[in-house]
C-alpha cells in the first residue's frame, strides 16, 4: 500500500473513532488530505464525503428518537438542504488562495467551539429555562439560524455537531438522545446535498476520500466494540492538544 494511502486510511481510522467517541475527527482526516496532496477546496469537500456515511449510519441507530418530531423533521430537512446547498455553492465561489488562508482560522474557530462547546450549550439551555422572552425571540429566529448553521456546514464541516447542539438547545430541544437524533439528521442532509454539489463541480477527490471513508467505517465499528473501556474525558483531551498543535501549525505555515 502506498504511503499515501497507509496515511488517508490512518487518518480515517483515527477520525472514525473520534468521532464515535468524543467528535473532532475532522482534525485528523481533513489535514492527511491536504497533506496527502489534495488541494484545500477539494480536501474539504472530500472530507464532507468522508463523514457522511458516519452521519447516514448514525441517523439510521436513533431513528427511533426520531419520531419524536415527525411533524417538525420535514421543516428540518428543507431549511437543511437549503443551507448545505448555500455552504456548498459559497466554497465553490471562494478562490483556492482565500480558502487556503481562511483555513487556520476555521480550524481555531472549530477548535473553540470543540473545547467550549458543552459550557456553550449549557448556556444556551440556561437561557431557554430562565429568560422566557429569550426563549419567544429564539423561537422566531430558529429558522434564521437553523440555515445560518447548515450553510456553515456545507461551507467547512468541523464542529457542525456542537453548532447544531447549540442551535437546538436555544430552540427549546431538552432530551439529549432525541438532540443527538437529530443532530445526525440535519449533519446527513447538510453533507449530503453539499456531496452532490461538489460531484456536479467535480471537486471530489474519489480515490482519497474513499480510503478515508473505509478508515472511518473501520475505527466507527471499533470504537462501538471498545468504547467502553476507552475514557472519553482522556480521548477528548487528546482531540484538544490535536486541533490545538494542528490550528498553531496552519497559523504558523500561512503567517509566519
Amino acid at each position: 500500500m502506498p504511503i499515501e494511502s497507509l496515511l488517508l486510511f490512518t487518518a480515517g481510522l483515527l477520525g472514525g473513532i473520534l468521532n464515535s467517541i468524543a467528535g473532532g475527527g475532522t482534525f485528523i482526516t481533513f489535514p492527511a488530505l491536504l497533506i496527502a496532496g489534495v488541494p484545500p477546496i477539494s480536501a474539504n469537500a472530500t472530507n464532507t464525503f468522508a463523514v457522511s456515511a458516519g452521519y447516514i449510519s448514525g441517523t439510521w441507530a436513533l431513528r427511533q428518537e426520531l419520531s419524536a418530531h415527525k411533524k417538525a423533521l420535514p421543516g428540518i430537512i428543507f431549511i437543511s438542504l437549503a443551507g448545505g446547498l448555500a455552504g456548498a455553492w459559497l466554497l465553490l465561489q471562494t478562490p483556492e488562495q482565500l480558502f487556503r488562508q481562511a483555513i487556520p482560522w476555521l480550524l481555531l474557530f472549530a477548535t473553540l467551539l470543540f473545547i467550549y462547546g458543552e459550557n456553550i450549550n449549557r448556556f444556551f439551555a440556561w437561557l431557554d429555562m430562565k429568560h422566557r422572552h429569550a426563549s419567544v425571540i429564539a423561537k422566531g429566529l430558529s429558522v434564521l439560524m437553523l440555515l445560518s448553521v447548515t450553510t456553515y456546514g456545507g461551507f467547512f464541516n468541523a464542529g457542525l455537531g456542537i453548532v447544531i447542539l447549540s442551535y437546538l438547545s436555544l430552540a427549546g430541544y431538552s432530551n439529549i438522545n432525541e438532540m443527538n437524533g437529530i443532530k445526525l439528521l440535519i449533519s446527513s442532509v447538510v453533507s449530503l446535498i453539499a456531496v452532490v454539489i461538489f460531484m456536479l463541480d467535480d471537486v471530489i477527490a474519489w480515490y482519497e476520500g474513499s480510503i478515508v471513508l473505509l478508515g472511518s467505517l473501520a475505527g466507527g465499528y471499533l470504537a462501538a466494540h471498545y468504547s467502553r473501556s476507552l475514557s472519553q474525558t482522556h480521548v477528548r483531551i487528546i482531540v484538544i492538544i490535536i486541533s490545538v498543535l494542528i490550528t498553531t501549525y496552519y497559523f504558523y505555515q500561512h503567517y509566519l
